[in-house]
């Protein structure tokens, strides 16, 4: 007799996982919650009458590769605040608001630790952005996954007013990109930095040009979530586009939002990367076509505004310190 356990899946312990991430997932519950985790479907109300013409925005993303760092360092609380911050910024930059989200979470064998600690990130960042996580998938997959290792995925659903839509369809040959930093890779190129820095670097080490912190500690900072900054911009000014820098770079992720004849003109000489960027460059011998088509290098969120409104952004947000990085010009 063999039973599901000895073929590798554990139900049990699933099920003690529900349990145990009630508490955490409640707290993220918005108004429009309907029901509670473990229904076969999530139900959310939406209060239209806030709305004169409701649209909605979706996205869905993974972390990729920074996940292979979380398994060295034995750390898992960041890879979902990863995921989900990432998700809303996607959303953001087009105008949306977050609703909720939903998370996959899948291994081959299921550590109950790990797994409370990754959905732990999940509900930390979706208070913080104030969206729900009504629901989820966790699934074993014995022989698919190397021992101690998982795979993650969201997706997020939000909501704007047709009227207040940013799609960049209005961006003009002078405007400017006023840029906001990063807080590292966020989730982004990691597979050219760990071949690079890990040929040279265990995560435990202290390189003197990171400043204290170990290699480990810099790959797993925390993707930022630009949604209040958005907010006030959107508040402050005439936003022509946004840009979240992701798997692309500045350049691949500004062409999403240039109207036909139009490019950017970026100076990357412009302000100073950060030193992880110059470790796996100097390392790695990484040429710099590379460094920007891999890496945001330095540069999270990227606000195009015409000339005259740039002096208000770069005011407006002095805790954050924008700066200007380039302009639109015709191609």
């Amino acid at each position: 007799m063999t039973t599901y356990k000895e073929a590798g899946v554990d139900v049990k312990a699933g099920e003690e996982m529900v349990d145990r991430i009630k508490p955490l997932v409640r707290k993220t519950f918005t108004d429009g919650v309907m029901t509670d985790i473990g229904a076969f479907g999530a139900f959310f109300k939406v209060d239209w009458r806030a709305y004169e013409d409701p649209v909605l925005v979706s996205s869905v993303d993974g972390v990729g590769t920074k996940l292979k760092v979380a398994f060295m360092m034995d750390r898992h609380d960041t890879v979902g605040q990863d995921l989900v911050n990432h998700c809303v910024n996607d959303i953001a930059v087009c105008g949306a608001k977050p609703l909720f989200f939903l998370d996959y979470f899948s291994t081959g064998s299921l550590n109950q630790d790990a797994g409370f600690e990754v959905i732990k990130g999940f509900a930390t960042a979706c208070q913080e952005n104030g969206c729900a996580l009504i629901g989820g998938e966790t699934a074993e997959m014995p022989d698919i996954y190397a021992k101690g290792e998982y795979d993650l995925a969201g997706t997020i659903v939000g909501v704007v007013d047709r009227k207040n839509i940013i799609d960049g369809s209005r961006v003009e040959s002078g405007d400017v990109l006023v840029a906001f930093s990063s807080t590292g890779l966020h989730t982004n190129g990691y597979s050219l930095a760990r071949h690079v820095l890990l040929k040279h670097h265990d995560v435990h080490d202290r390189p003197p040009v990171l400043g204290g912190q170990t290699v480990g500690e810099q790959l797993l900072a925390v993707h930022k979530s630009y949604l209040d900054i958005i907010d006030q911009l959107c508040s402050i000014t005439d936003v022509r586009a946004l840009v979240h820098v992701t798997g692309g770079g500045i350049p691949g992720n500004t062409k999403r939002v240039m109207p036909e004849g139009l490019t950017i003109d970026v100076d990357y000489d412009s302000w100073e990367r950060p030193a992880i960027f110059r470790l796996i460059q100097d390392l790695g011998n990484v040429p710099e076509e590379d460094m920007r088509s891999a890496f945001n290098l330095g540069v999270g969120l990227i606000a195009i505004v015409p000339p005259g409104e740039v002096e208000t952004v770069l005011s407006s947000f002095t805790d954050e310190a924008p700066f200007v990085i380039g302009s639109v010009k015709a191609v």
